[in-house]
């Protein structure tokens, strides 16, 4: 069994974890095609989804492919789990890796927002928990502006129908986005609160959230945009260090919630754990 930490060679250098990943779909494919291209060099162990035939199908297109294991196998071979498989695995999961004393690096961050024992769990048993800043920008900026005092974090995503569509916030309010012909506010507030309407599609603003002033405090309005082809988030921030402001543009990917910098945001944090340089906060 592997070690749940990096560790070092005699020379003092880190080691690269190997990595098992949990979800077989857009994200999990990007960082698998990654290493199957050469572009990331990480030792991939094993790759569990729920739809098993689906994901051996997959891998059996592959040129180097990792074996389809089951979720305790996996955890049990990786020094570091990912997941790319949604809000709803995020709790058990990490409860079983930091339980087998592993790290984990999750996407669907916004499943967090509602466990904060993960966290203390993950750090009472010295295990890794790793947040890409996935389609945001400028979560360093925010980080170093929360150290002093700052009045106001908001953020603002405006996304095409598509990728809204069927959000437990709209469906537990009757609202339906199909045919939508103009720009339209569909929900104004709390990260937490968006979080759980928007599980899918506002991920990025829990990774602000968490970088800055906290769910409750941290205020993000969705908008959805007839004919938008990029998805976009605006951070805007205020305090004692002066104000930011910072806009994404962000070509989806075949799944119209997902940008394509969240997939590049992974496999670079990935690509990193075993540099000594880092660079940025």
């Amino acid at each position: 069994m592997s070690t749940a930490k990096i560790t070092r060679s005699r020379a003092g250098r880190p080691v690269r974890p190997s990595i098992g990943i949990v979800g077989c779909g857009t994200l999990g494919r990007a960082i698998l095609e990654a290493v199957d291209s050469g572009r990331l060099a990480v030792p991939i162990v094993g790759v569990t989804d729920l739809d098993e035939a689906k994901a051996r199908a997959y891998l059996s297109g592959l040129r180097q492919a990792p074996p389809y294991l089951d979720l305790g196998s996996l955890i049990a071979s990786a020094d570091l789990v990912v997941e790319t498989a949604g809000a709803d695995v995020v709790p058990e999961l990490a409860r079983r890796v930091f339980g087998a004393g592993k790290d984990l690096l999750v996407i669907s961050v916004g499943a967090l927002l509602d466990h904060p024992e993960l966290f203390d769990e993950a750090r009472s048993r010295n295990c890794r928990l790793f947040l890409p800043s996935g389609a945001i920008a400028g979560v360093d900026g925010v980080k170093s502006a929360c150290v002093g005092h700052v009045d106001r974090v908001t953020l603002t995503t405006r996304k095409p129908p598509a990728a809204l569509e069927g959000a437990p916030y709209l469906r537990e309010r009757g609202i339906t986005l199909h045919g939508l012909t103009e720009e339209r506010e569909i929900f104004c507030g709390s990260v937490r609160e968006a979080c759980r309407g928007f599980p899918a599609s506002v991920n990025v603003s829990a990774t602000v959230s968490l970088a800055g002033v906290g769910p409750e405090r941290t205020t993000i309005r969705i908008v959805a945009v007839p004919g938008l082809e990029r998805n976009t988030h605006v951070i805007e921030a205020e305090g004692d260090f002066g104000s930011l402001r910072i806009e994404v543009s962000n070509r989806p990917t075949e799944n119209p919630r997902t940008g394509r910098l969240t997939a590049l945001s992974i496999i670079r944090t990935l690509g990193e754990l075993g540099d000594v340089v880092r660079i940025g906060t």
